[in-house]
C-alpha cells in the first residue's frame, strides 16, 4: 500500500489498531491512512469488519490497541445501516439531534424534511415508514448535524433503485457543502459511481487502497481480484 499521506489536505492515522471481541480480532491495522477529504468506498465480504471500521472512525468503540489520529478538527455523523426509531412522529425523531444542538430549529427541521423528501409524511409514525424512507429520515439527522465527515454503513441496502438514486444524491449533497463522506457498501456499480477512493478490507485488515479506476482495473491482491470476481458474478 502506498503510503499517500502527502496527496490528502485531510486524513485519519490509523496506528497499531486492534479491536477483539470475544477473543476473536475484528480489526487488525497496523497501519494506514486514510483519506477525508473525497468520497471514500469501503468494500468487502461479509463479516470483514467494515462497520467496526466505520465505528472504530467515529469514535464510538475504542480500539484494544493502537490510536486514531485526525488531521483536522472533526465533526463527525455516524449513520449505521438499522438505526431504531422511537414511536413518534418522523419529525418528532428527526428532531432528536437537538437534545445534542439545542440551536437547531423547528423552520431546520422543516426545511430537512424537504430536503431529503419527506416533508407529506411528517407527521406519520416513523416506524411506520418504508426502508427508503426511515434511511432519508437517519440521513436527515447527519444534515442537521453539520457534520465534516458523514460515515455510512451500507446506506441504500435493501432499497429499491428509485430510492438508492435519491439516497446517493443525499450523499453526492454532502460532499458538495463541504462534508466528505466514507460509506460502506456491496454494490460495486454504485461504488464506481460515487467514490473517489477505495478501502477494501478482508479478515480484519485493510488488503488495498487507493483510486477506484486503478483498484477495479487492476487490483493488486488476490484477495480483492476474488472479492470482485465473486461480487461481479453475483450481480
Amino acid at each position: 500500500m502506498v503510503n499517500a499521506m502527502e496527496n490528502f489536505e485531510r486524513f485519519i492515522e490509523l496506528k497499531g489498531i486492534t479491536v477483539k471481541s470475544n477473543g476473536r480480532t475484528i480489526l487488525n491495522i497496523p497501519h494506514a491512512i486514510i483519506p477525508a477529504d473525497r468520497i471514500t468506498a469501503c468494500i468487502g465480504p461479509n463479516g470483514a469488519g467494515k462497520t467496526t471500521f466505520l465505528k472504530l472512525l467515529d469514535g464510538l468503540i475504542k480500539p484494544d490497541t493502537g490510536t486514531v489520529t485526525y488531521s483536522f478538527k472533526t465533526r463527525i455523523s455516524l449513520v449505521l445501516h438499522h438505526t431504531p426509531m422511537i414511536k413518534a412522529s418522523a419529525i418528532t425523531n428527526l428532531g432528536i439531534v437537538r437534545d445534542a444542538d439545542s440551536s437547531i430549529s423547528n423552520s431546520d427541521l422543516v426545511d430537512v424534511m424537504e430536503q431529503v423528501g419527506l416533508s407529506k409524511l411528517s407527521g406519520s409514525p416513523a416506524h411506520k415508514l418504508s426502508a427508503g424512507e426511515r434511511q432519508k429520515l437517519c440521513l436527515g439527522r447527519a444534515i442537521l448535524q453539520k457534520p465534516n465527515l458523514v460515515l455510512l454503513d451500507e446506506p441504500t441496502a435493501n432499497l429499491d433503485p428509485n430510492t438508492t438514486e435519491q439516497v446517493e444524491g443525499l450523499i453526492r449533497q454532502f460532499n458538495q457543502q463541504g462534508a466528505d463522506v466514507i460509506f460502506s457498501s456491496h454494490q460495486l456499480a454504485q461504488v464506481q459511481r460515487l467514490a473517489e477512493h477505495i478501502i477494501f478490507i478482508d479478515q480484519g485488515e485493510i488488503k488495498e487502497k487507493g483510486p477506484v479506476g486503478p483498484f477495479f482495473a487492476n487490483p493488486q491482491t488476490q484477495a480483492a481480484k476474488r472479492y470482485l470476481h465473486q461480487e461481479l458474478l453475483a450481480d
